[in-house]
C-alpha cells in the first residue's frame, strides 16, 4: 500500500495461516512511518475487541499499541477497571511517551479521542468538587442546627430557673406575709388576756 519510497501499512486481524499480504477478517487502520514523527490511524474498540479474544500482534503493532496505551487498556480492562480508571491511565501513559519523544504523530481522530479524555477528566473533577462542597455544606447545617438546638435549650434551662427563683421569692414572700399577719393576732389575745386578769382583779377589790 502507498506510493513508491512513501510506504503506507495497513493493520488488519487476519487469519495467522494466511500470507501476509492474503485475505483478512477486518481492517484496523493505517500506519505511516515516514511521518515526523509516525502518524496511524486505528479504530481502537475494534483494536481491544480483537485484543480480548485472543489476538496476538506482530511485534511491530505491538510497538505501535503499547506507544498508543492500547496494551495499557487492554490489560486494565481485563483486571476490571472501570472506563474512567483507564481513561485517565492511557492520558498519563501518552504523556510519559511524549515527553521522551516517543510518540505517534496525533491524527485529528487521535486529538479528538484526548480531548474526550480530557473533559471526562475535567468533568469528574467538577463533579468531586461539587461533591466535597455539598458535603461541606451539609457539615455546615448540621453544626448550625446543633448550635441552635443548643441555644435553645440553654434558654429554656434558663427561662426554668429564672421561673423557680421567681417562685421561690414568691412563696418566701407570701411566708413572709403571714408570719405579719399572725403576729398581731396574737398581740390582740396578748392584751385580751390581760383584760381579762385586770377585770378579775377588780371583782376581788370590790368583794373585799
Amino acid at each position: 500500500m502507498g506510493r513508491k519510497k512513501i510506504p503506507v501499512f495497513s493493520v488488519v486481524a487476519t487469519d495467522k495461516r494466511n500470507a501476509r499480504d492474503g485475505r483478512y477478517i477486518e481492517d484496523l487502520g493505517r500506519y505511516y512511518p515516514l511521518e515526523q514523527p509516525a502518524e496511524i490511524r486505528l479504530d481502537e474498540d475494534r483494536v481491544l475487541y480483537w485484543l480480548s479474544n485472543g489476538a496476538q500482534p506482530s511485534d511491530t503493532v505491538r510497538s505501535i499499541l503499547r506507544k498508543r496505551g492500547l496494551l495499557l487498556a487492554h490489560t486494565m480492562r481485563e483486571k476490571g477497571a472501570s472506563d474512567d480508571e483507564i481513561a485517565e491511565a492511557r492520558e498519563e501513559h501518552l504523556e510519559r511517551v511524549e515527553a521522551r519523544g516517543d510518540d505517534i504523530k496525533m491524527t485529528a481522530e487521535m486529538r479528538q479521542q484526548k480531548a474526550l479524555e480530557e473533559e471526562r477528566k475535567r468533568a469528574r473533577e467538577l463533579e468531586e468538587e461539587a461533591k466535597r462542597k455539598e458535603e461541606e455544606r451539609r457539615k455546615e447545617e448540621e453544626k448550625r442546627r446543633q448550635e441552635e438546638a443548643q441555644a435553645a435549650d440553654e434558654a429554656e434551662a434558663t427561662e426554668e430557673a429564672e421561673a423557680a427563683d421567681e417562685a421561690g421569692s414568691e412563696a418566701a414572700e407570701e411566708a413572709e406575709a403571714a408570719e405579719e399577719d399572725a403576729a398581731p393576732e396574737e398581740d390582740a389575745e396578748a392584751s385580751s388576756s390581760e383584760e381579762a386578769d385586770a377585770d378579775e382583779s377588780s371583782s376581788d377589790d370590790d368583794e373585799t
